[in-house]
C-alpha cells in the first residue's frame, strides 16, 4: 500500500510539471481526435475539440499535436476518417465518442483508440474504453458500504441494453450482492415487481391482522396499540440492508418512489445509485433522500468547468473533462517513452493523476478511483 501511494505521489508531480514545462525532444507526438463535427452532435464535439486544445494549451510542449476529424456519429465515417490519420501516421486516437461508432476500428489494427464509451464489453483489440465505467463505479460503492458493515445488498437494474455490462461489473469487482433482480421500467410493472421484492403483501396483511387482533383483544391499552399501529404502513422487516440501483433520471426517481410506497424509507436502508454526474434534480427531492452515488470530484469538475467558461464564454459537459485528461495521460505516457509503443505502455500497469481523478491502466483497461457522494436533506456531502 505504501508503495501504491509513493507511485501515485510520484505520477502527481510529473503531471503537474507536465503542464507547465515544455518538452524539447523532436519527436511529434500526433494525436488524433474523432468526434461528431456535424449532425445532432456537434455541439458535444465542439466542446470535446475546445477542451482538448486548452490541454494541448496548459501542457505547453511543442511536442503536442491534436488533429481533429469528423465521426459524424456515424461508423462509416469513423472508419474513413480513422483510415486518413492512418495516412498521417497517427497511432493513437482520442474518439469515437459514442460505443455503436466502434464496429469496424479492428480493420485499423496499428492504430489505439481510446473511446469515451464507458462501454467494456465486445470492444475491438485496438479500442480502449477510457469512459466511468461500472467497475469503477462498483469498486468504490463496495468500499463504501464495507466501510458500513452492511450485511445484505440486492441489486436492481433496468431491463434495458447494459444487463450484461453490469453482471461483469458486479464479477469484476467482487462485490457481495445478496440477489440481483432486473426490473421492467414501465410503471405499473415497476410498482408489481418492487411490492414483490420487498415482500410487501405480506407486510401490509401482517399489519392488519395485527390491527385486528388488537381489535379483539381485551388488553388495557387497546387504544394505544392501535394508535400506533395505524400510524405503520407494514409490520415486518425486508431481507436486505442495503439497495443498489443502476439507473437514471426519471427512471431512478420512480424505482426510488416504488420502494418508498413499499414502506422501504432511505433513511432506514441505504440507497445507492450510480454515477449521477450531479445532477442538480435530485436535491430537490427531499422525499427520496438521503441518495448515496460515486463519481469524479466535484470540485475538480467545477474548477474545470469555471476554467473552460472564462476560456470559451461556455460551459463544458463531463466529457469535455474526460478529453482534457486524455491528453495529458497519452502525454505522460510517451514522456520516456517512443509514441510507436503506445500499445505496450497501455499493457502496462500505470496509475495517472488528472483532474477527473486517477486512472488505473493495465491489461489495454483504463479504471478510475472515485469519490462517493450523499444527497441528504437537500444537500450534497462528499463521504470519501
Amino acid at each position: 500500500m505504501k508503495n501504491f501511494f509513493k507511485i501515485i505521489f510520484t505520477i502527481t508531480l510529473i503531471f503537474f510539471s507536465v503542464f507547465s514545462i515544455g518538452n524539447t525532444a523532436d519527436e511529434k507526438i500526433k494525436i488524433g481526435l474523432l468526434v461528431p463535427m456535424t449532425g445532432e452532435n456537434k455541439n458535444l464535439g465542439d466542446l470535446i475539440i475546445k477542451s482538448t486544445r486548452m490541454a494541448v494549451k496548459d501542457i505547453n510542449s511543442n511536442k503536442l499535436e491534436i488533429y481533429p476529424k469528423n465521426s459524424a456519429s456515424n461508423p462509416k465515417q469513423v472508419l474513413k476518417s480513422a483510415a486518413e490519420f492512418k495516412k498521417l501516421g497517427i497511432k493513437i486516437v482520442i474518439g469515437p465518442v459514442f460505443y455503436e461508432n466502434l464496429s469496424y476500428l479492428e480493420e485499423l489494427e496499428d492504430i489505439i483508440f481510446i473511446s469515451l464509451t464507458n462501454k467494456t464489453l465486445n470492444l475491438p483489440k485496438n479500442v480502449i474504453s477510457s469512459g466511468i465505467n461500472a467497475t469503477s463505479q462498483l469498486k468504490t460503492i463496495k468500499k463504501f458500504l464495507e466501510s458500513q458493515d452492511t450485511k445484505k445488498t440486492i441489486f436492481l437494474t433496468p431491463k434495458l441494453n447494459y444487463e450484461t455490462e453490469i453482471k461483469k461489473a458486479i464479477q469484476k469487482s467482487k462485490i457481495k450482492i445478496s440477489k440481483h433482480y432486473i426490473y421492467d421500467t414501465e410503471p405499473t410493472k415497476l410498482t408489481a415487481q418492487i411490492e414483490k421484492i420487498t415482500n410487501y403483501k405480506i407486510r401490509k396483511q401482517n399489519l392488519e391482522d395485527e390491527i385486528r387482533r388488537v381489535e379483539n383483544s381485551d388488553l388495557i391499552d387497546k387504544e394505544k396499540q392501535l394508535e400506533k399501529l395505524n400510524k405503520k404502513y407494514t409490520i415486518g422487516k425486508v431481507n436486505f440492508d442495503s439497495v443498489i440501483i443502476s439507473d437514471f433520471d426519471e427512471s431512478l426517481k420512480s424505482v426510488i418512489t416504488s420502494l418508498l410506497y413499499t414502506d422501504v424509507s432511505p433513511k432506514k436502508k441505504f440507497i445507492i445509485t450510480f454515477n449521477q454526474w450531479f445532477d442538480d434534480s435530485l436535491l430537490n427531492e427531499e422525499t427520496i433522500q438521503p441518495i448515496y452515488y460515486p463519481s469524479i470530484n466535484k470540485k475538480n469538475l467545477n474548477n474545470f468547468q469555471n476554467k473552460f467558461k472564462k476560456e470559451f464564454d461556455i460551459y463544458p459537459n463531463y466529457l469535455s473533462l474526460l478529453s482534457y485528461d486524455l491528453v495529458g495521460l497519452i502525454y505522460y505516457l510517451t514522456l520516456n517513452n517512443e509514441i510507436m509503443d503506445i500499445n505496450k505502455l497501455f499493457k502496462k500497469e500505470n496509475f495517472f493523476k488528472g483532474k477527473i481523478g486517477i486512472f488505473e491502466i493495465k491489461d489495454s483497461k483504463i479504471n478510475h478511483q472515485l469519490n462517493f457522494y450523499k444527497i441528504d436533506n437537500k444537500e450534497l456531502k462528499k463521504i470519501f
